[in-house]
């Protein structure tokens, strides 16, 4: 990345305004001065001593160690890894323009939600505010953690309504999760609508982008931002096409990032994921060519769809995937299956009702796909 794009994205904890920080009121950058990290966290977090792997105590090269107990042959696997990704860390940052003291690594982003909530929640007792439809681990997680959600519908237009969830926040709340582009309605929330939630909200709002580099122009991570009470989720396991080494991202204030450090497992990330992952880092410009190809598909596939009397609808996607509505989704979905074709029938999620979620695959695979559908007889 040239170095003045990385200077216009550069997450920091900095007082230099933004576009984003100028939206908000007055009012605003009081509850932003207001809020405090240390009243939100688990009293057992905020007491907790971490534990200290073998390696916290030393950093360096051409030691030998005789200190964690490990096998001595087979390098470089017979070590553990580096708990704090500091290699990989500061690869993500130069990418992004972020500070690696600003990034957290996890076995998939579902790690830094579980994380989240072990933080911030006390179970049988808090609660999560969360858009409907939505990402179904954000209940997984918090059902694991015995927390309520309170769900709140977005528009019939799957737009997002900030009074609507700031008005379901109570005492009890601690986080607000938002995902953009969403999953399963596939299309970006407008920005002043996702400030309003953080600038309206004294607790942690999340921000969860993992399709957001289909739809590059719409992430919060590309300003400058001093939210401290803001965590943005990405990760690669779409746009970089490594769903299978588990491996999210987390990015936000250092002393949200330390608590998530200090609570997770020593060695969350193994040495294999974090090899690959630096690997492909070194190739951005094969990740970009696969999303290109992407959009390029998905635009194709839209036009097919479009021809076909059994698709009804063609909702706007941002990410890389389309959601439409059909008349018989369950028949559909079954007559896709028998062909060998995996769609996600959507249809009993709220508001989508007679609703397939469909991936963008390759050449090859969309036609397959689009001459089965022409040819159902339903």
């Amino acid at each position: 990345m040239k170095q003045k794009d990385k200077s216009k994205r550069e997450f920091n904890n900095s007082q230099t305004p933004s576009p984003l920080r100028d939206a908000g009121s007055a009012k605003a950058e009081d509850k932003r001065a207001a809020f405090t990290l240390s009243s939100f966290l688990r009293p057992n977090i905020a007491s907790l001593k971490p534990y200290s792997s073998a390696r916290d105590e030393f950093s360096g090269a051409d030691a030998l160690f005789f200190d964690a107990n490990e096998n001595p042959f087979n390098a470089p696997y017979n070590r553990y890894p580096d708990p704090y990704q500091q290699e990989l860390k500061k690869k993500i940052g130069d990418l992004k323009g972020v500070n690696p003291k600003n990034i957290f690594l996890g076995n998939g982003s579902d790690e830094a939600i579980d994380l989240l909530f072990r933080a911030f929640c006390i179970p049988g007792k808090d609660n999560v505010v969360s858009i409907d439809p939505t990402y179904g681990m954000y209940q997984v997680c918090a059902d694991i953690n015995d927390v309520e959600v309170k769900r709140v519908l977005l528009t019939p237009d799957f737009e997002l309504d900030a009074d609507a969830l700031l008005n379901a926040v109570n005492e009890n709340t601690k986080m607000i999760f938002i995902c953009s582009p969403n999953n399963p309605t596939a299309n970006c929330f407008v920005e002043q609508e996702i400030v309003r939630v953080i600038d309206g909200f004294n607790g942690i709002v999340v921000v969860d982008e993992a399709y957001i580099d289909f739809a590059p122009d719409k992430s919060l991570l590309k300003k400058p931002v001093n939210y401290p009470n803001l965590v943005i989720l990405q990760t690669f396991s779409k746009a970089w096409g490594v769903a299978a080494i588990r491996l999210g991202m987390a990015f936000a204030t250092e002393e949200i990032i330390s608590v998530l450090s200090k609570i997770k497992y020593p060695y969350n990330v193994n040495i294999l994921t974090q090899q690959k992952a630096l690997e492909l880092l070194e190739n951005e410009e094969q990740k970009q060519k696969w999303v290109d190809t992407i959009l390029k598909e998905k635009r194709r596939l839209t036009v097919a769809f479009e021809k076909n009397p059994l698709i009804k609808k063609i909702y706007p996607s941002d990410a890389n995937f389309l959601l439409v509505k059909v008349e018989k989704p369950v028949d559909v979905y079954n007559f896709m299956v028998d062909r060998k074709l995996i769609i996600r029938d959507r249809s009993k999620v709220a508001l989508c009702e007679g609703c397939l979620r469909i991936t963008v695959g390759t050449a090859e695979e969309n036609n397959r796909l689009i001459e089965a559908l022409k040819s159902s007889p339903l």
